[in-house]
């Protein structure tokens, strides 16, 4: 926010004169501010209040609040048949539908104010209709895509299928020279019209499209992702020793001489976060100890400037573009094993049914014994304990199993899923495709790390203390309901999902069966996406009423936050006035939004390469396969080995001549009987891709 004291200022003034919405001129008139500099901060305050949705602009220069006018302010969320939703930024306030002719020239992500049509009946029963009236920010201003020329036109077609339209562009010309089928990054021009194309400029050539890591560059591109750090914040993030002197340890908890250890992934180099634990006579003692970032990441510095316009680091499958300089992510603030390092700690006494029972916090500084991946560390929890990292890991695990269980009994619903790891060869292909379980070494760390955000977001309420927190709401109790007609499509009786219990009990009953990952998967999408707000509303998929996020400040700006807040609490600092808590939740919420877009559809494409070489080959893999669904053209599989689904079309049933039985959902050979059913296992290779559509199609093997 321009000014975080005028806004309140503004808000107050606009509050008190609903019912007649102050101009800009009345506003500066009543809060007496000068002509000059004055005008230009009360603009700018204006526009971010406008972009935070607290106020509207009506009748061109009258400012109002947007519920008495049925106006709403929101982020686009395009679909592929050009409708959209608009997605609100506070917990509890209903998304919008807006059909393709009310989205004007909304793009994807774009910033907009849109009227409540109450006219209209709700989309689906329950979601409000609305009309795009302005766009108050370009989500991005260049979109990426593949260049292609008709009989008269040059036009570049968008990557993202969300972008329903393609871009017209001028026949391309000295310096660039693009071929058609590059892949290419257009400037969007100014768009006033849904019924003409949009059009742009060629201002990158990527190159073509199937050459080695032009795959990435693209969506690096579409996504907006920073590659490259400001020289000014280089040379701050290596203004730092490269060790921790002796005077850190100053006013800090020496815990040196405890056995602490991390446990991470196997390409990991930023150690977020180590742990210890004890057995007591009554339960555990469990130390989490956090990269203490905002000792170095200071407020209203370049770093900090470059750290939330970041807001997170993105993880893609050939490299990881981080949210602070490797100086620090890599080097200063990650938790390596046998070196010094400064922490934020949360020691909690855990009770023997899982329980924390007390918390408290404090600056240390640690020295890591050994540094574990989640392979090794699964591998020493199934054998005997051995020496005292053994001890450890068992005594962790007896722990947070217990955790886990009091977590789960609670409410807390099962979501968990198994991660889909792209290894690449030495040219950037897509070379094997890796299923990464959440086996007990994930569980363990995430019980540990569950615990440690808990207990800080109960100390903010405490307090209380203004702060972010992270945040999910309680789903819509139509699309459970919705939900809940597809289980039963696959034979599953349910009750009232919305009843936390049936939907826990629901989610024990569906582990193990052939169709978990895809109704998993469905249910996501019909629960909310949790974000960050400056409000404690609860998180429903934790069944926590106090959470945050306060565990990995080296990769979530959010964390660092929290970081400070807890620093002043805890007498290490003393708060630096007003913090627009408001303003950076919402940034964020859209960073981790955009990153993890980016992050999956690198994780497909990279899929459909793979899938793309295995078509190639005489001789492809085969591939486990589960019948997912039945339908009168062919049926729907997944491959869970690799988490990938695709569709056998009953023309790839070549040894028979197949039937559809429509009463048992299954397919019939008319010659040898053999039969198709949702349940059945069986072999497959690879028979098409689409990487345009996105689809898969396979045959028996």
């Amino acid at each position: 926010m321009a000014d975080p004291d005028l806004a309140a200022k503004i808000l107050s003034l606009v509050h008190r004169q609903r019912q007649s919405p102050p101009s800009m001129q009345d506003i500066a008139s009543r809060l007496r501010l000068a002509p000059g500099d004055g005008a230009a901060t009360l603009a700018k305050t204006l526009h971010d209040l406008e972009l935070a949705g607290e106020i509207v602009r009506v009748r061109q220069d009258q400012f109002a609040i947007p519920s008495d006018v049925d106006l709403v302010v929101g982020t686009i969320q395009t679909h592929r048949d050009g409708s959209a939703h608009l997605l609100r930024d506070k917990p509890g306030d209903p998304e919008f539908y807006l059909t393709p002719e009310n989205t004007a020239t909304a793009l994807p992500g774009d910033r907009v104010v849109a009227r409540h049509l109450r006219d209209q009946p709700p989309f689906r029963g329950y979601q409000p209709c609305g009309r795009v009236i302005r766009i108050l920010k370009r989500g991005t201003t260049t979109a990426v895509g593949t260049l292609e020329k008709s009989a008269r036109f040059w036009h570049v077609v968008p990557d993202d299928k969300h972008f329903v339209h393609n871009i017209y562009v001028p026949q391309p010309a000295p310096p660039l020279r693009p071929n058609q089928g590059d892949k290419v990054v257009v400037k969007l021009g100014e768009w006033k019209s849904r019924h003409v194309n949009p059009e742009g400029e060629i201002v990158e050539v990527l190159g073509p499209a199937d050459k080695p890591g032009i795959d990435i560059e693209s969506i690096i591109r579409k996504f907006d992702l920073p590659t490259k750090f400001p020289e000014n914040v280089l040379a701050a993030a290596k203004s730092f020793p490269d060790t921790v002197p002796p005077a850190a340890a100053h006013g800090r908890e020496d815990c040196r001489g405890t056995l602490v250890v991390t446990i991470d992934p196997d390409d990991a180099r930023d150690f977020d976060d180590a742990i210890n634990v004890e057995k007591t006579k009554d339960g555990w003692k469990l130390t989490v100890h956090v990269a203490d970032v905002s000792h170095y990441v200071a407020p209203a510095t370049p770093l900090d400037h470059e750290a939330y316009k970041r807001g997170n680091s993105v993880y893609l499958p050939d490299r990881v573009i981080p949210m602070l300089p490797e100086a620090l992510s890599n080097g200063l603030c990650s938790l390596r094993p046998d070196e010094d390092r400064l922490t934020f700690a949360a020691f909690m006494e855990i009770s023997r049914d899982g329980k924390i029972r007390k918390s408290r916090f404090a600056k240390c500084i640690i020295r890591s014994a050994r540094r574990f991946t989640y392979k090794e560390a699964f591998a020493r929890l199934q054998a005997a304990p051995a020496d005292k990292f053994d001890r450890m890991l068992h005594e962790a695990w007896a722990m947070a199993s217990v955790m886990r269980k009091k977590r789960f009994d609670e409410g807390s619903l099962d979501l968990d899923f198994p991660e889909v790891k792209v290894w690449l060869d030495e040219q950037g292909h897509a070379a094997r495709l890796e299923r990464i379980e959440n086996d007990i070494s994930h569980q363990l760390i995430e019980e540990c790390m569950l615990a440690a955000n808990e207990a800080v977001a109960r100390l903010f309420r405490m307090k209380p203390a203004a702060a972010i927190h992270r945040v999910h709401e309680k789903p819509d109790e139509a699309k459970l309901n919705e939900y809940r007609e597809r289980v039963q499509m696959h034979g599953h009786k349910v009750g009232n999902l919305s009843v936390r219990k049936e939907l826990t009990r629901f989610l024990k009953m569906l582990r193990g069966q052939p169709e978990e990952y895809a109704l998993k998967t469905a249910l996501l999408k019909s629960l909310k996406r949790a974000s960050y707000s400056p409000e404690p509303a609860g998180h429903y998929g934790l069944a926590k009423s106090d959470y945050t996020h306060f565990t990995s400040p080296i990769r979530r700006y959010a964390d660092l936050i929290v970081h400070r807040v807890l620093s002043d609490i805890c007498g290490y600092t003393k708060p630096k006035g007003r913090i627009p808590f408001g303003e950076i939740a919402r940034h964020i919420s859209t960073t981790e939004r955009n990153a993890a877009e980016a992050e999956r559809e690198a994780v497909r494409l990279k899929k459909f390469e793979f899938f793309r070489q295995q078509l190639a080959k005489k001789t492809g893999q085969t591939f486990k396969a589960i019948v997912l669904e039945v339908r009168n053209f062919g049926m729907f599989v997944e491959l869970p080995d690799i988490m990938a689904g695709g569709l056998i079309h009953v023309s790839a049933l070549g040894d028979d001549f197949y039937t559809f039985d429509q009463a048992r959902q299954r397919f019939v050979g008319r010659k040898k009987k053999k039969i198709y059913k949702a349940g059945d296992k069986l072999e497959v290779v690879v028979a098409r891709v689409d990487p345009f559509k996105q689809q898969l199609d396979f045959a028996p093997a």
